[in-house]
């Protein structure tokens, strides 16, 4: 048996066989967008584990693996299409079932979609296969999964290698020179939190993906028409991004000041009003550590594992580093504290908290992670949903931004002399 399962969606004869064997690969050249017809679709248990059916409106290619736990993240099946629509489709339309605790789907990068089962326990891939209707089009997916030691489990999984999928080697990429904050535009990386198969926080029909990408482009107006601001968006569209690759693109960028903007939700209910979280090595409170949590997890939810660790000559050097731009990063949260205050919007009780945040932690940027307010207060909830709250909330943040600029610029010289 193969350590992982690929299989692809062609128009051939081979396609009528249900079930190709487990490690038999298959490759074509389907490109368009598939949706999943709910009503001949099911996610059912069997006496030896489960079985989804899965019927789109045409075959499209797409691969099957399974990925191991990693901490409190249960073992999961994660399918990869090119691709799939899933607009409409609820996270139960398929059923529910004991041995898949979760299943969410959405877009992972620009021209692939992703599906991703939370397993009860350990079931490997048994068989897979896609057959094509001569007559419809429609594409038909089963995939069997039957239960397996823990070991067993964990030798099979893994994402495959796929120069079809796989983003290509990385390239050298000149930096851009570092620029001194008061001397020309200062870059601001803006970070729209979640997107593609990562919501966010829900409530009443309302995504944090969705919303937080709506203020990040309405931020980025306002603060390019002050003309004092060069502004990147992390993404631009509902595409996932891991944390890895936003850091990056605050890099690549030359950013000077990172921004992620979240607007999330606690289960207690009680958090509520604008916070900016700082990075720290231990949280200020339970409610920054959830949120660091939850955030952390957001790549392993979406079937991404994140197991690359600093050594200890890196850790040691972005510590040193740290000890310049972490000072700088608390009057930045001050300043856009102070401007929040300004413009009277609400603030929380502890405006300014700390917690291990791994999408902050690029020792040469500026970082701070922003939560605009929370969708699990029913007042925040009502304001995020106000253009002009949100209007507000961007002129607020702009004040702040400048404020800092003149303190920081002001602190530097002084410094030099």
């Amino acid at each position: 048996m193969s350590r992982f399962l690929y299989v692809a969606a062609v128009v051939l004869a081979v396609l009528c066989q249900f079930w190709p064997a487990p490690a038999q690969a298959q490759t074509g050249n389907f490109s368009a967008l598939a949706r999943v017809v709910a009503d001949q679709s099911q996610l059912f248990q069997t006496d030896e584990g489960v079985v989804l059916d899965l019927t789109l409106s045409q075959g499209v290619p797409y691969r099957a693996y399974t990925l191991a736990p990693v901490d409190d993240v249960p073992p999961r099946l994660v399918l990869d299409f090119r691709e799939v629509d899933w607009q409409g489709l609820a996270p139960d339309a398929l059923g529910t079932i004991p041995d898949v605790t979760a299943l969410r789907f959405g877009a992972v990068r620009p021209g692939w979609s992703r599906m991703v089962l939370d397993l009860a326990r350990p079931l490997a891939l048994h068989r897979a296969g896609l057959r094509i209707d001569p007559q419809t089009g429609q594409g038909r997916l089963q995939i069997a999964l039957r239960a397996t030691s823990a070991a067993d489990f964990a030798a099979r999984s893994g994402a495959p290698r796929d120069p079809a999928f796989d983003l290509p080697p990385p390239e050298e990429l000149t930096r851009p020179e570092p620029r001194v904050v008061g001397e020309g535009p200062l870059v601001v990386v803006l970070d729209p939190g979640h997107g593609g198969i990562d919501p966010g926080a829900e409530r009443d029909g309302l995504s944090e993906k969705e919303l937080m990408l709506t203020f990040a482009r309405e931020l980025q107006e306002v603060l390019l028409r002050d003309g004092n601001f060069e502004v990147v968006l992390t993404r631009s569209d509902d595409s996932f991004v891991s944390l890895d690759r936003r850091v990056d693109i605050a890099h690549a960028a030359g950013g000077q000041v990172f921004i992620s903007l979240h607007a999330d939700a606690l289960s207690e209910g009680q958090a509520h009003g604008a916070t900016v979280h700082l990075l720290s090595d231990s949280a200020s409170d339970a409610a920054s550590a959830a949120l660091a949590e939850r955030h952390d997890r957001d790549d392993l939810l979406a079937g991404i594992d994140l197991t690359g660790q600093d050594d200890q000559v890196a850790g040691i050097l972005m510590d040193l580093a740290r000890q310049e731009t972490q000072p700088r990063a608390e009057r930045l949260a001050q300043a856009l504290v102070r401007g929040i205050g300004s413009a009277e919007l609400p603030l929380n009780s502890r405006p300014v908290r700390r917690a291990a945040f791994s999408v902050l932690k690029a020792p040469d940027i500026l970082s701070i992670l922003l939560e605009v307010g929370f969708l699990s207060s029913p007042r925040d909830l009502k304001n995020l949903r106000d253009p002009a709250f949100r209007q507000s909330m961007a002129e607020a943040l702009l004040d702040g931004l400048t404020l800092w600029v003149a303190e920081d610029a002001a602190i530097s010289d002084l410094v030099r002399q």
